[in-house]
């Protein structure tokens, strides 16, 4: 049993001290040993905590005094640091002036100082505007090329285009563990494809039985302009392509758009999750007949009469 993301990761960090199990990194005990531990670590939370009365450069300098970055580095470093996430043009400006954007890469570079080897960042895209979420992406994926990256997000686009593992955490218990490819293999229909018709007469289902190699049609969504989505699911690996552009066109139905169906992150955690459903309801079916099965069984009135009558012919 896990607790949530952000729960977990600052058990990861020794900001909360797990109540089971151990947590090590790069082989030093959290608990036991938490400033070699923590020495290994760079950490951006959430919130982006910030010094606003200082600059840029004043709190990396700072965040490399409390990780005892060597005096005889700490200047290149901190200009090291400042370049990487690309700052350098804003490192003596108030940090409280700063757009959100820039915030960030402040409190990234504060969590980089020190070269930790495990860089632990929670939601680091939220409240930034496109732009600014391809940049920071761009510099994730830059940063996993010298460093483990732990990566917290609601956002599973983000995920796939950034992480080489997922795991999956619903209400406390771990759900699954597995590349992002992988997880979207799981609920890919094999040999599906996807059509996108204009069929005002609604003789898609009709035409479809004429085409042998067709196992099975599925509305999926009317889309704005009147068009209608369905998803054909062949046999054996058959290649209906072909068959479908000639009978369609034939029967009157105009093709917008024929594809390979192609599954989401999102489409593997919401099935991961609906599949977990029903096996929460069994767990608390269980623990509902096993509590009411340690219950002592009530007497109810007609049987305390009896009794009572009982005693008294006695």
């Amino acid at each position: 049993m896990v607790h949530g993301k952000t729960t977990t990761m600052n058990m990861i960090t020794g900001f909360i001290e797990s109540t089971k199990g151990s947590i090590e990194i790069n082989g030093y005990d959290i608990s036991k040993k938490s400033k070699k531990a923590k020495r290994e670590i760079g950490y951006m939370p959430e919130t982006t905590p910030l010094y606003n009365e200082l600059t840029p450069k004043e709190f990396v300098s700072y965040m490399a005094e409390l990780k005892g970055v060597s005096r005889k580095i700490r200047k290149e470093e901190i200009q090291k640091v400042l370049k990487e996430v690309n700052i350098e043009d804003v490192q003596n400006k108030l940090i409280r002036n700063l757009s959100r954007g820039y915030r960030q890469r402040v409190s990234l570079a504060g969590a980089l100082i020190g070269n930790p080897k495990v860089l632990i960042l929670d939601e680091p895209t939220v409240g930034l505007d496109p732009k600014q979420v391809i940049q920071i992406r761009k510099l994730i994926k830059s940063l996993g090329k010298d460093h483990t990256i732990i990566l917290s997000s609601h956002i599973l686009s983000e995920i796939s285009q950034i992480c080489e593992k997922v795991i999956i955490i619903n209400k406390g218990n771990l759900v699954a563990i597995d590349t992002p490819e992988n997880l979207e293999k799981t609920v890919k229909e094999e040999h599906a494809l996807l059509v996108t018709v204009e069929d005002p007469e609604n003789k898609i289902n009709d035409v479809v039985k004429n085409i042998n190699d067709v196992q099975e049609i599925k509305f999926l969504k009317e889309l704005s302009d009147g068009t209608k989505q369905y998803s054909l699911v062949s046999k054996n690996n058959a290649d209906i392509r072909k068959k479908i552009f000639e009978i369609f066109a034939k029967s009157g139905i105009t093709i917008f758009e024929l594809k390979k169906s192609e599954t989401t992150l999102e489409e593997a955690f919401i099935d991961l999750i609906d599949k977990q459903k029903p096996e929460e309801e069994n767990v608390k079916k269980e623990i509902k007949q096993e509590k009411n099965e340690d219950k002592p069984k009530k007497e109810n009135k007609k049987d305390k009469l009896n009794k009572k009558q009982e005693g008294g012919d006695k």
